[in-house]
């Protein structure tokens, strides 16, 4: 197939460059962490430029998006039958299609300030490690249907990996522990390429999710998925220390149905989140169990880094250095990795396009 190119003046010369190297100039190409919980888009020589909960609200049974991000998420639980707000988005990948494409088509207007772009973007957006076949390619039929141009996608732990700056360019070993909204992903990294990686759904909204049951159990209390973040991130622990935190709970009494409140203490929230954190243990140490004895080497001076908004829960990376007996370190801006590693994949393609999938 012929390639089109097009002259153009450069000072007193004239010389011919492709159309499609021409046009790139004129397109705000986009790197995309379409999480379950947050969406963060990059955009190329800008920089990060959204980053909302990933809710949409829509009018019933039309798709007009009414609202999206933060705005959105404010309506979870609190609409009337006309409006539909909800998470297009579980574990990781696309749960309801035209919500995910509608919300997408929104912020990628919000990110270009309501403009019309000359060009189509394209879009390298992460994807879940464990993601089937089928649910990857709604993940890119949702772009195309947003206005991509081109689609390329990339494993979040490995994107996590060099957002957090480690050098996966080194044969070396590197080891990185993304926990997510929807998904916990662990990856050992050496020469751009990922080695071993175990991916579970089992992460922040499973842990939101066992304080709801941990509260209905208890309290006969019934609390929404919002509150029981807010309980999470306010007095969540993994480690019980001298210092116990308590905060007062909201929520419809089971037995007389009606409003009433009770105080949790971190103890509490603690107990609840016992099976979850095991669980993100369990993958971890399978991860170890299956590295290269040569990797395993590095690991033992470089340790472990964590991302994703899970690695923020209280002594969690205590709990990980105790349990494996490596050092543990959060990465900087840990809810912002993945999408900072694709946007330096979207920078320097011709360097990192292997990191991409086929």
């Amino acid at each position: 197939m012929k390639r089109t190119k097009i002259m153009i003046k450069k000072g007193n010369f004239f010389k011919f460059i492709p159309a499609k190297q021409l046009f790139s100039f004129f397109s705000n190409d986009m790197a995309i962490d379409l999480g379950t919980a947050n969406t963060v888009v990059y955009v190329k020589n800008k920089g990060i430029i959204l980053d909302e909960p990933s809710v949409v609200a829509v009018k019933a049974n039309t798709n007009q998006v009414l609202a999206a991000g933060k705005a959105a998420k404010e309506m979870l639980g609190k609409t009337p039958e006309s409006i539909v707000a909800c998470r297009p988005l579980r574990d990781g990948v696309i749960a309801n299609f035209e919500l995910a494409e509608s919300m997408l088509r929104y912020f990628i207007r919000a990110a270009n300030n309501n403009r019309k772009t000359l060009v189509s973007p394209r879009m390298i957006i992460g994807v879940p490690s464990g993601i089937t076949q089928v649910e990857r390619r709604a993940v890119e039929d949702s772009a195309r249907q947003a206005g991509a141009s081109e689609v390329y996608t990339i494993i979040e732990p490995l994107a996590a990996a060099i957002g957090a700056g480690l050098p996966v360019q080194d044969p070396c070993g590197n080891m990185i522990v993304d926990i997510g909204g929807g998904t916990t992903e662990v990856a050992v990294i050496t020469l751009k390429d990922v080695v071993f990686c175990k991916s579970v759904r089992v992460a922040g909204d499973e842990m939101d999710r066992a304080i709801v049951q941990y509260v209905k159990r208890k309290y006969n209390l019934l609390i929404g998925e919002r509150t029981a973040e807010l309980v999470k991130i306010n007095i969540g622990t993994v480690m019980l220390d001298s210092k116990m935190e308590t905060m007062e709970v909201k929520g419809r009494d089971l037995v007389t149905g009606i409003p009433k409140t009770v105080t949790l203490t971190s103890a509490e929230v603690n107990e609840a989140l016992l099976e979850t954190i095991s669980t993100i243990l369990e993958v971890i140490r399978v991860a170890l169990e299956n590295t290269p004895p040569e990797l395993s080497s590095d690991l033992v001076d470089k340790g472990i880094v964590t991302a994703g908004g899970g690695s923020l829960l209280r002594g969690l990376d205590k709990l990980i250095s105790k349990e494996t007996g490596l050092p543990v370190r959060i990465a900087k801006d840990p809810l912002l990795c993945v999408v900072k590693g694709a946007g330096k994949v979207l920078e320097e393609l011709d360097f990192f396009k292997e990191v991409l999938m086929r």
